[in-house]
């Protein structure tokens, strides 16, 4: 039987560039309310949405995921899906609506009962989303999915500006999400000919399935949230902001270059699951491109954080710098991670990925509430890298279990050059930092320009030495880098 062999990574590429056109609006928006809204806002905002996405994954069954794997679902799939997803949110918005004032209560806030009230009607908005529209992404429609995708968010764009500029206040992004969630809604119809319809026929299939990946979302909604929770309780609403905005900043360079390179590895691993060769081909392939470009934009961006700070937000959030500094690296650590939880999920290993979950989160439970029941927003994230970097080993060790001819020799070597080649990008950025004395923006520019090609030339170099072997570097140059030197020749 031939091979498939999807062109995952020039898809992948097409994603991010979409996905970044499609940030470029969210860090437009950030850095225009970062200069009209108080660092209290952006706290509250972020504090109500702890309790919403609580709700949201003690009530999801992960039917979406359950649809991307199946790689044959009939129409009374997505019919089973969409009414599921439909009582779900439902009960959702009802549970929250009654919920609200013990949140407000617990985090010490009575601001947060509105809010949470009125954004409980998300869920009601998303369970009307029509469940077809995710067939773009799962036939790889790529241009389709970003117009979707895009198109919510720059409805929510507008009108969080606009109501931000009129009233100065936190129910500028209220609005937004509503407004975005409205979009969604309109365009999943307009986008797709085929309606669902209420229908159990498949539920006892679909939910044998979805119970691990409701068990695997509980456990990793505490792992993406917990330290937010520990953070609410413990600091003012204003601390709360600049370490939430912190948090995104951070994210930016990796979470934006990963969340497309997902999208497109999911439904690619799907096609070839039965071949569990041309899967660990594809994966460890997917795994080197996401090392070659995530891991040196963690890295540059802890090195550049104070003047991304200064220059994005102002001055005021500057206090947000040192845990800019320590979560970017975090993102190098979800590099080498990612790809490997779809392979996991393509192969409907739920269970796993539900366990290794839930030992990061009693890991971090431990740590935050009993061996340092005080730490503040800083130590927080600095608990967060040193977890992310110990969880690394069980995970390999989980993956190799479960694919079978993968060794962690393999996994190891994928990512070793461009790990050196973010070492000495690092060393030469700390050189110029402590032997110049520029001034903020030349010293941005210096600090990119010097670290990018010492890095690109310190990569290139290994490779070489390695024998020009295939992997990431050969597939990026022979899919990027031969047809612009072929239009100069």
């Amino acid at each position: 039987m031939p091979k498939a062999k999807p062109n995952i990574i020039h898809g992948a590429f097409l994603a991010i560039a979409m996905r970044w056109t499609d940030r470029l609006i969210g860090l437009v928006s950030t850095i225009i309310l970062a200069r009209i809204l108080a660092p209290s806002d952006f706290g509250i905002i972020a504090t109500a949405s702890i309790v919403i996405a609580l709700a949201d994954v003690l009530l999801e069954m992960g039917v979406h995921v359950v649809l991307m794997q199946n790689k044959n679902p009939t129409v009374a799939h997505y019919n089973t899906a969409w009414t599921i997803r439909f009582i779900q949110t439902s009960i959702m918005t009802v549970v929250v609506l009654l919920a609200a004032p013990l949140a407000a209560d617990y985090f010490n806030n009575p601001d947060l009962t509105l809010v949470i009230r009125i954004l409980a009607f998300t869920f009601l908005l998303e369970g009307l989303e029509n469940i077809w529209i995710i067939t773009l992404q799962k036939d790889q429609q790529y241009a389709r999915d970003f117009r979707f995708m895009f198109s919510k968010r720059f409805a929510g764009f507008l009108i969080t500006i606009a109501w931000a500029l009129a009233t100065h206040s936190y129910w500028a992004m209220v609005a937004g999400t509503l407004g975005g969630r409205i979009t969604g809604v309109v365009l999943s119809y307009a986008m797709h000919p085929n309606r669902p319809r209420f229908s159990l026929e498949m539920f006892r299939e679909i939910f044998s399935l979805s119970q691990w990946v409701w068990v695997r979302s509980i456990a990793q909604y505490f792992q993406g949230r917990l330290h937010q929770i520990v953070v609410a309780s413990r600091e003012s609403s204003s601390v709360m902001g600049t370490y939430t905005l912190a948090c995104q900043i951070a994210a930016m360079p990796t979470t934006e270059l990963l969340a497309p390179l997902n999208r497109v590895l999911f439904p690619a691993f799907v096609k070839v699951k039965d071949d569990l060769t041309e899967l660990k081909r594809v994966f460890l392939l997917a795994q080197g491109v996401q090392a070659l470009v995530v891991i040196p934009a963690g890295v540059g961006m802890a090195l550049v954080a104070h003047e991304a700070v200064f220059l994005l937000l102002g001055e005021k959030w500057l206090p947000a710098v040192p845990i800019v500094e320590v979560l970017a690296l975090l993102g190098c650590f979800m590099s080498i991670t990612s790809s490997g939880i779809y392979v996991l999920t393509t192969l409907g290993k739920f269970r796993i990925t539900a366990l290794y979950a839930a030992i990061q989160v009693s890991i971090f439970a431990v740590l935050a509430y009993l061996i340092f029941p005080t730490a503040g927003a800083s130590e927080v994230a600095k608990l967060r890298l040193v977890l992310a970097a110990l969880g690394l080993i069980s995970f390999t060790a989980f993956l190799c279990r479960e694919l079978p001819g993968l060794k962690p020799s393999e996994m190891i070597s994928s990512i070793v050059r461009p790990v050196t080649g973010a070492s000495v990008m690092a060393a030469s950025i700390l050189w110029l930092q402590q032997s110049t004395a520029l001034s903020m923006i030349p010293l941005l520019l210096a600090k990119i320009g010097l670290g990018g090609t010492l890095y690109v030339a310190t990569i290139l170099t290994l490779w070489v030495a390695s024998g020009k072997k295939q992997g990431a570097e050969m597939y990026i140059l022979e899919k990027f880098a031969s047809p612009l030197l072929r239009k100069f020749e």
